[in-house]
């Protein structure tokens, strides 16, 4: 796509890959466009089934590239990459940097992030950001903001909340420690440890790609909506899903595939 993220997409499975890789995937102005850019072209790529986020080289995201911290020393009022006040919301309830990782939840198919090397402050934040996270057991994390006097903007609080027990999530955010992959499984921020997480994640994409679209859609609405909906709305939300389902052609299709033991042709 450009000098930072790659984008190919095969058979409905589209491999992102961060390309910055003599920075170690580092957030920069240009990274920070990019994710941004190639996450609204993927909330309408036809053919969509799923997404597979990792980094090229040897780390998933480093977090702020080092440069943009030496501008925050030039005082308070310093405007941040892009010209953008971190107040203005420029992309519906998020600014830039908050969209740059909740616009993985706006796509409305499953993203996989394929995690190894570091993920640490935005990086660990852009990580949160997928419906799943596969990371290598000796990959190292940390809500790292503290290190440099500031707090997780990056959508992380309304992400980490959800994960993982309230009081680890400020223990990790007040004192900024590195964990393992081993140990974001064991607490809730890792859904697998791998060997090879962007090889497993792409196995993984596959077999959910060849589910019915429709189906995997509905359910990442519902899934996303039960964050913030009360019980009652999510329950309704639940029946107006599967009504929708209920006897179309996917549907349908889903149920003879497995009636005639054979491999389902869905469309989309």
């Amino acid at each position: 796509m450009n000098d930072r993220i790659s984008v190919s997409i095969e058979d409905g499975v589209a491999d992102v890959r961060l390309i910055r890789t003599d920075k170690m995937n580092a957030l920069d102005d240009a990274m920070f466009q990019a994710l941004v850019e190639t996450g609204e072209r993927l909330k309408t790529e036809p053919g969509l089934r799923v997404v597979v986020l990792s980094g090229d080289g040897r780390a998933f995201c480093a977090g702020l590239d080092m440069g943009n911290f030496g501008k925050m020393a030039e005082g308070p009022r310093a405007a941040p990459a892009g010209g953008d006040t971190f107040a203005d919301r420029t992309h519906g309830i998020a600014n830039r940097a908050q969209y740059a990782v909740w616009v993985w939840r706006d796509i409305p198919v499953p993203v996989i992030a394929a995690v190894h090397g570091v993920a640490f402050g935005g990086g660990f934040q852009l990580a949160l950001g997928a419906d799943m996270r596969f990371v290598a057991p000796d990959t190292r994390m940390a809500v790292l903001e503290i290190k440099w006097g500031l707090v997780p903007d990056m959508a992380g609080t309304q992400l980490m909340r959800h994960l993982v027990r309230e009081d680890i999530v400020r223990e990790l955010t007040y004192t900024g420690r590195i964990f393992t992959g081993e140990e974001a499984f064991a607490i809730g921020f890792a859904t697998r440890v791998c060997a090879d997480p962007r090889a497993e994640a792409l196995a993984v994409a596959r077999e959910i790609a060849g589910k019915n679209p429709h189906a995997i859609r509905a359910s990442k609405r519902l899934l996303n909506a039960a964050v913030v909906t009360d019980q009652l709305s999510g329950l309704v939300q639940e029946t107006v899903e599967q009504v929708a389902l209920i006897g179309s052609p996917n549907q349908i299709e889903a149920v003879m595939s497995n009636m005639q033991k054979r491999a389902p042709a869905f469309t989309d």
